[in-house]
């Protein structure tokens, strides 16, 4: 009883506050993400970045999460590669360094969160389809060659379960025609020094039934390991996912 009353209160203090930054703050600041950004100079983008940065702050507050951030974010040109827990893993990564990410094109149709997305410049990528594949490497080259931050969730979306699954070796083609490094990262949540579980999806949970359950969850730690560097010039890419991903299930099986 005690805990559902907790789990109640959480909900309506950390609802009302969400609620009232998307009616009162949350456009303000991505117009102006915007207005940066289209500036199109270093110190458009430069600002564009610390006002994503800040706003991906308060969003993973609103849920009760704090990033406690291990290791040293590479910056630069980097290709980031992480495992998936949630789609809180966007904005927990992105409040500590600001990053480009490839995410499913499913966001695209989830009201607010979409045009959240846009503004951040997300590119989207229709999965099991290969040209969406072949046209979303080819941007992130692109973009890791004109010397931003990149990231990318190889396993390929988010199941139930706490098993890192096969990372899938088709986007690090970027890291490799950019010449750039390859940094895992791997992100655990924990709630009184354990493993939170709930933080990811359910059995055929909804994304608003989700996001509903995440304010009322007890307060969290994103635990983001950022790994050391593997380099990409001329390695297989095969070769870079299967790393990538035994550096991240070390980290997080310690």
């Amino acid at each position: 009883m005690i805990s559902f009353l907790a789990a109640l209160l959480r909900f309506v203090i950390r609802g009302t506050l969400f609620v009232l930054f998307i009616i009162l703050g949350l456009f303000p600041t991505l117009m102006l993400v915007n207005y940066h950004r289209h500036r199109d100079t270093a110190e458009g983008y430069r600002k564009s970045a610390l006002v994503g940065t800040r706003l991906c702050q308060w969003l993973v507050w609103f849920f009760g999460i704090t990033p406690k951030v291990s290791g040293e974010p590479a910056e630069g040109s980097v290709l980031v590669v992480a495992n998936h827990v949630s789609w809180l893993d966007i904005p927990v990564l992105h409040s500590v360094r600001s990053m480009g990410f490839v995410a499913k094109a499913e966001i695209q149709r989830w009201p607010i969160f979409s045009y959240i997305a846009r503004t951040g410049a997300v590119i989207f990528h229709q999965r099991g389809s290969h040209d969406s594949a072949t046209g979303v490497a080819k941007l992130m080259a692109s973009r890791l060659k004109s010397g931003r931050r990149v990231a990318i969730f190889p396993e390929g979306g988010i199941v139930p379960g706490t098993a890192i699954r096969v990372f899938h070796a088709r986007l690090f083609r970027a890291a490799v025609e950019a010449d750039c490094p390859v940094q895992p990262v791997m992100i655990r949540y924990m709630t009184n020094g354990q493993k939170n579980d709930e933080i990811s999806f359910r059995e055929n949970e909804s994304m608003m039934v989700n996001l509903c359950r995440m304010l009322a969850n007890p307060s969290s730690v994103a635990e983001l390991y950022f790994l050391p560097l593997i380099e990409s010039t001329d390695q297989p890419r095969r070769r870079l996912a299967d790393a990538a991903r035994a550096a991240v299930i070390t980290s997080y099986e310690s």
